[in-house]
């Protein structure tokens, strides 16, 4: 049973390791919230697992460190584990969908442990390292369904106490729970009034459904570029820690998320993983009731793959308004592109690029599309410069992300 002495245990077990990570003010991020960041995406290894790892591990028995551990993880668990192993002198093994950031899988090798790559998901992973613990003996140590990995996560919840006494509201990331079931039991141990909320991609809503649906189900597949918590099948330990201490869950779409990492990048120059800026996208998208509160977003993580990456700021730019691609169906005469032109400069947008289509079997032979990719302040200009078009006699055919 998991009690507020183990979390302060953990606490105590981690502080050789483990960063106390800073809790900072984000007032341009969400006008109208006071809002914090908890920054777990500057922790030792990019991410929080860290914390629940480590407690975990080092409460084994020398007869269990004799064996070794093994885990299964989209990367940042991984990690916790690699690292938390080493420096105990525990071998480690990993079990990792092929689909995970390659930096992930390297850096775990890169910190001690030996990967396993699965096909599949993470689900397949977890399996895979199921089926290995039976044959090695090895101690599975569980990403989040484990009372010891969670009093871990939990320590959080008493550094966000400790560093915003009056909190009003605390919102977490969700993959499988272990995060939002440790930092919720401390946070809600010590200070009830306070609210949790958690987070999920829309793609991946597994602890959503079972929230609101009240019964422990697994979904059929999970679509997300979050990959830290695309999880099928959230845990039964942290349902039941769900259910009892977290006051609400919410999902945010792939654009939303998107839109979350390019602002934290731009307006308070972190970078966060996809599951890391879930927190952020629900506050900066109204998600939860948090306006007029001290409301603190943890960001989880910020080990986000550098080849998605320009493919996330591009669609974080578009879901702000900061870039469109507009079609215009145009007489194919002089002067023409050049009124275009003119339009969109009057309006302060910047024409980025110009493709001229004579080819399209569905126009008339004497018309072309001009397609413009154009960089714009909001999505109140955008609307401008189609109004300013359509005014001036050119029809606007269709608009593309």
């Amino acid at each position: 049973m998991l009690t507020l002495d183990k979390v302060y245990h953990a606490r105590f077990m981690l502080k050789p390791i483990a960063r106390k990570t800073d809790l900072i003010a984000a007032p341009r991020l969400c006008p109208g919230t006071e809002l914090y960041l908890k920054t777990e995406n500057l922790q030792v290894t990019g991410s929080f697992k860290l914390r629940g790892a480590y407690y975990k591990i080092s409460q084994l028995t020398e007869e269990e460190r004799a064996k070794g551990v093994i885990a299964c993880s989209a990367g940042n668990h991984a990690q916790g584990v690699a690292l938390a192993a080493t420096r105990m002198g525990i071998p480690s093994v990993v079990c990792m969908p092929d689909s995970a950031p390659i930096m992930k899988v390297e850096s775990t090798k890169r910190l001690g442990a030996k990967v396993e790559l699965v096909k599949g998901t993470y689900d397949d992973a977890h399996d895979r390292a199921v089926e290995l613990q039976k044959e090695t003996g090895m101690t599975f140590i569980h990403p989040y369904d484990d009372e010891l990995v969670i009093a871990g996560q939990g320590t959080i919840g008493l550094e966000i106490l400790d560093q915003l006494p009056d909190v009003d509201a605390v919102v977490v990331p969700i993959g499988g729970g272990g995060l939002i079931s440790g930092v919720a039991f401390a946070i809600k141990s010590l200070r009830p009034d306070v609210k949790v909320y958690g987070v999920q991609a829309a793609g991946a809503p597994s602890m959503e459904r079972a929230f609101h649906d009240h019964t422990y189900e697994t979904l059929q597949h999970v679509d997300t570029f979050a990959d830290g918590i695309a999880v099928k099948t959230p845990g039964e330990t942290t349902f039941k820690m769900v259910e009892q201490y977290v006051d609400d869950i919410v999902t945010v779409s792939e654009d939303e998320i998107a839109a979350a990492i390019l602002s934290l990048m731009e307006n308070q120059k972190l970078v966060a993983e996809g599951a890391g800026a879930t927190p952020v996208a629900a506050a900066l998208f109204s998600k939860l009731p948090l306006a007029g509160k001290k409301t603190v977003c943890l960001i989880s993580g910020g080990n986000i793959d550098v080849n998605i990456l320009s493919r996330v700021i591009t669609r974080g730019l578009v879901m702000s308004g900061r870039k469109a691609n507009l079609m215009i169906a145009l007489e194919d005469k002089p002067g023409q592109l050049s009124m275009v032109s003119d339009i969109v400069s009057g309006c302060g947008a910047n024409v980025v690029s110009v493709h001229h289509d004579r080819s399209d079997a569905n126009m008339a032979i004497t018309s072309c599309f001009l397609k413009l990719g154009l960089e714009t302040r909001d999505a109140a200009q955008i609307e401008q410069i189609k109004e300013k078009l359509t005014e001036a006699g050119f029809t606007l055919v269709t608009e593309r992300a």
